[in-house]
């Protein structure tokens, strides 16, 4: 194609997008003006071939990379087989992707349901908590998101839960996040101590026999990266188990390499009952998720009808493509160099940056899941101004970086197969970038 052809497809795409398309989480008027085209691997490009280094991996999701070939043969080779196929029925490729993701989970989780995605995971998750304790309330923490749902959209901690709130039966509490601390804690065994101890209090208070679940993401991701410290999981896993409460553990965002680990909750001494998933698990290729089901839980079901259900759950090309991406994800070692790199690469570099720019005030984060968290002030630790937060996004993505803004923070989060080439390149970015900020 010539320079002009490409020039106005992507015209033509920001046109069609803007006069038909209606964007979530956005203001109508303002539409955007990234044309993504293609991509391979951590880069994405436009029609005229301007290329980003996707250090978003879109939304925190494209674990494996973009256009894997081996998956995108799994697609294409299960849509000349069958498109697509009700839930009810057997198939063997939905098959062979529960067997796989089961063979991750911990001993005593033998079902997968699946679902569209990481929302409605967590909405039936909710609902299989409620019908196996006979109870309603699910706790969840100020500093989550798990989906916009009826009921996941109410457990999500942030804004978003406020012009959402159609579902009943939902309380908050505050997890822990030590550089933000709620509990005047200074170091991370008394942040995990005193953030147990609100818990349990919201659990006395909330009446213990009428909550169902605990609902959290193992690792909080939009709301900041937020590492467990050390014993909190362990100490919810006590408090639940106290009072006959089910811990669900939302992996959508944590799950599948993202962490260095198959599951975040690997890296920690706890045993989830349900666990909700998606993103990572074929990295996007086709929408999937699902929740992993302990024996106990699913032993309700086997002479009781469980009343949910989606038409598209255990779509064919769906599975396909998880079956795919496990399988390389599990011959490349692509999970293992995601551990390698976060602790080779990113967390040096990024410890680098946060001692030359004052504008940085914590780095947290492991495997390819990391967070800078900007300040006006690293003295009283004031959030950077949103103004200037966006004006950071848009010089990144003026110099090739497509980055996964969230609040005050940057979001470091390439995809697993990121190189440490492209991890100095990316770093190279940031340290330009942040050398323009005025405190």
């Amino acid at each position: 194609m010539t320079d002009n052809l490409t020039e106005d497809l992507d015209d033509l795409a920001r046109d069609l997008d803007a006069t038909h398309v209606f964007h979530s989480w956005s203001a109508q008027g303002q539409p955007s003006q990234l044309v993504i085209a293609s991509g391979r691997g951590c880069r994405v490009w436009d029609h005229s071939g301007r290329e980003y280094l996707d250090f978003s991996s879109q939304l925190v999701n494209v674990n494996i990379g973009h256009q894997h070939p081996a998956v995108v043969s799994a697609i294409k080779e299960q849509a000349d087989l069958l498109t697509t196929i009700a839930p009810s029925t057997v198939n063997l490729a939905r098959g062979e992707a529960a067997k796989r993701i089961v063979a991750r989970a911990p001993k005593g989780h033998s079902k997968v349901f699946f679902t569209n995605g990481g929302a409605d995971a967590n909405e039936n998750a909710i609902r299989l908590a409620r019908l196996h304790t006979g109870r309603d309330t699910i706790l969840s923490t100020y500093r989550s998101y798990h989906g916009n749902t009826g009921a996941a959209i109410v457990a999500t901690g942030d804004w978003r839960r406020i012009p959402n709130r159609y579902a009943r039966g939902h309380a908050h509490f505050f997890g822990p996040y030590l550089y933000r601390s709620e509990f005047w804690a200074d170091t991370p065994e008394q942040e995990s101590e005193r953030a147990l101890q609100h818990l349990r209090r919201v659990i006395e208070s909330e009446g213990p026999a009428t909550i169902a679940a605990v609902l959290l993401e193992t690792v909080p991701g939009t709301a900041g990266v937020l590492v467990p410290p050390p014993g909190y999981l362990a100490g919810v896993r006590e408090l639940c188990d106290a009072h006959g409460i089910l811990l669900i553990l939302d992996e959508v965002m944590a799950g599948f390499g993202r962490t260095g680990r198959w599951f975040a909750f690997d890296g920690y001494d706890v045993t989830p009952d349900l666990i909700t998933f998606a993103k990572g698990v074929n990295s996007g290729y086709i929408p999937a998720g699902g929740v992993i089901i302990s024996d106990e839980i699913s032993a309700d079901f086997d002479a009781h009808v469980f009343p949910g259900g989606l038409t598209y759950s255990g779509h064919p090309l769906a599975m396909a493509s998880i079956v795919a991406t496990l399988d390389a994800m599990e011959s490349e070692g692509i999970v293992e160099h995601a551990r390698q790199v976060g602790a080779e690469a990113i967390a040096p570099a990024l410890t680098e940056l946060a001692e030359k720019h004052a504008v940085i005030g914590e780095v947290r984060g492991e495997g390819v899941f990391w967070a800078l968290e900007l300040v006006a002030d690293p003295e009283t630790r004031a959030p950077l101004p949103a103004a200037e937060v966006g004006r950071i996004k848009g010089a990144l993505l003026e110099r090739g970086l497509l980055p996964f803004i969230a609040d005050n923070r940057i979001h470091v989060v390439p995809p697993c197969v990121v190189t440490a080439d492209e991890v100095a390149e990316a770093t190279a970015i940031y340290d330009e970038v942040l050398g323009t900020v005025q405190l």
